[in-house]
């Protein structure tokens, strides 16, 4: 914040989506906003944004939940996600996204549509979509898993 109270103008710049965005760049926001100076932001890549606009499934209205959490509050979370009916979007670590789908197909119909993206923008982009029983063994089988997901989940009362 050195440079914001001396006068000088700072960016954040992010390899990899908007900064702020289920990252803790929204910290240097706030220290920002607490000490007086002005923010902006200057729209970019969103992979919350970029996932919803190619999944497919319906994008007037969704509810955006992040990561979830990796052990404590993450059942109740996730029922939670499963009774919705809106769009949800979630981001998941490659650690985990095998766990998720799981944990998905258990609460939801196997018929509830899913995308899931990895590697939003880049060269190794992909976007597996269909009903979550189907989408979770493509998973499972998966022979490349690497990178950052994106789960765009539809609502549980909608049908293609």
């Amino acid at each position: 914040m050195g440079y914001l109270d001396s006068g000088e103008a700072i960016a954040l710049i992010s390899d990899a989506g908007t900064p702020g965005i289920s990252d803790p760049g929204f910290l240097a926001a706030r220290e920002a906003h607490r000490r007086g100076h002005t923010v902006c932001s200057i729209p970019g890549a969103s992979a919350a944004i970029t996932a919803i606009s190619v999944s497919g499934l319906p994008c007037d209205r969704f509810l955006f939940e992040g990561f979830l959490p990796a052990k404590k509050g993450r059942s109740t979370r996730l029922d939670a996600v499963a009774d919705q009916d809106c769009t949800v979007i979630m981001y998941e670590s490659v650690h985990r996204i095998e766990k998720l789908m799981q944990e998905l197909s258990a609460r939801c119909d196997e018929n509830r549509m899913v995308a899931v993206c990895r590697e939003l923008t880049k060269h190794f982009e992909e976007i597996i979509r269909g009903p979550v029983s189907e989408v979770t063994k493509r998973i499972a089988e998966h022979p490349n898993l690497k990178g950052e997901f994106v789960v765009v989940i539809a609502g549980k009362n909608y049908e293609e």
